[in-house]
């Protein structure tokens, strides 16, 4: 069975592309989801153990948040094998052999993900002019810089506790990956009163129920340093990270965190969805079953691909932050009414409206391709 054939619907996939360049090594996979809406936004990530399908699914998981989210793009994304932490001058090579690779694929607008950032988007800007994400030097609005993403799950974390019947004053939150999603995102909770109380990234994980001080740990990152050099707190396994009790547990990296092995240890009252496909389909469904809320990622971490395409329009970092709120606000708080009436999980709530939203797109258009 060929692959598009092995992940193909009614939806996509329009394009998987594999790119070997062997003077550089680089090594990746482009999956163009749909189209039908415009150019594909999707990031390109950088890990050593990347597959076709996980690529596929992010794909996918970017078609449903940019229709969710009302956007003229459709999904697409790229994962490049490779160490994230690869020396400068070889992530360098890597990335603008990338960009000359797809210099001629026109439906897809490439822009950062975990492992690339803006200094990586300014590279691919001086070989193709398809780009977003880039620094504030090159035009662009720095998303990562800003803290696009961790300023939407805010908010979409903000109406999910009104929903839940709890404040952000005062309530306990995790973070499983202090990257710039966790970063941000813990920043934001805590100035509106929030308190973390764990935090985990590939150095470790580390715990104090009285509280970590997000500033400090902010500053240990900037110094290239783990959570775990943070010494007001207990180092602990990173798989114990899940049964920490809090009020929100963010994920914030890597696919599939929470999976039906290590659902059962979870104590929270929210899980929201910081990353990507962090969740399996039956770990949601249990935490459904155990009242748990569970936020899907592309309603609630929709605020970077926000940001890019108002970048990608010509529009202002203002204008960027105000449309994040507006939208995150407003999808939260339609999916959680949905689900609550339609007794289904938020979930169920969300992939109903992004396939309806979608379908209507489809209809209009004499082909999927642009």
């Amino acid at each position: 069975m060929d692959e598009i054939s092995r992940f193909a619907d009614e939806f996509g996939p329009t394009k998987i592309l594999h790119v070997y360049e062997p003077r550089s090594g680089l090594k990746a996979i482009l999956v163009v989801d749909n189209v039908a809406a415009g150019p594909s936004v999707g990031g390109i990530r950088m890990a050593k153990d990347v597959t076709v399908e996980e690529c596929f699914r992010l794909a996918r998981a970017m078609t449903m948040k940019n229709v969710a989210a009302g956007l003229p793009h459709g999904g697409g994304k790229v994962v490049v094998y490779g160490d994230p932490k690869m020396a400068r001058e070889k992530k360098e090579t890597l990335i603008r052999a990338l960009a000359c690779s797809l210099r001629d694929i026109r439906e897809y607008i490439l822009a950062p993900d975990m492992g690339t950032n803006e200094e990586c988007m300014a590279w691919i800007k001086d070989e193709v002019n398809r780009v977003v994400g880039l620094p504030t030097e090159l035009g662009g609005i720095p998303l990562d810089e800003i803290g696009a993403t961790g300023w939407g799950l805010f908010h979409a974390i903000d109406v999910a506790a009104e929903y839940s019947g709890f404040s952000l004053k005062g309530a306990k939150f995790v973070i499983q990956g202090f990257g710039a999603v966790g970063k941000h995102s813990a920043v934001f909770l805590e100035k509106h009163g929030a308190v973390m109380v764990g935090v985990a990234d590939s150095g470790g994980a580390i715990v104090n129920k009285n509280g970590i001080d997000v500033d400090e740990l902010v500053a240990l990152k900037k110094s290239q340093k783990s959570v775990t050099s943070y010494h007001k707190a207990e180092t602990i396994d990173p798989v114990e990270l899940l049964a920490v009790d809090c009020d929100v547990w963010i994920p914030a990296a890597r696919p599939d965190i929470i999976n039906e092995q290590n659902v059962k240890k979870m104590r929270t009252r929210m899980v929201a969805q910081g990353a990507n496909i962090p969740c399996t389909p039956g770990a949601e469904q249990y935490l459904h079953d155990h009242g748990i809320l569970c936020l899907p990622d592309y309603i609630a971490n929709a605020g970077g691909v926000i940001c890019a395409a108002t970048e990608y329009q010509g529009m202002t970092q203002a204008q960027a932050m105000s449309r994040i709120e507006e939208t995150l606000r407003r999808n939260t708080a339609h999916i959680l009414a949905r689900a609550k009436e339609e007794k289904v999980t938020p979930r169920a709530a969300a992939d109903d409206f992004a396939r309806n939203r979608l379908k209507k797109i489809m209809a209009s258009k004499r082909w999927s391709i642009f």
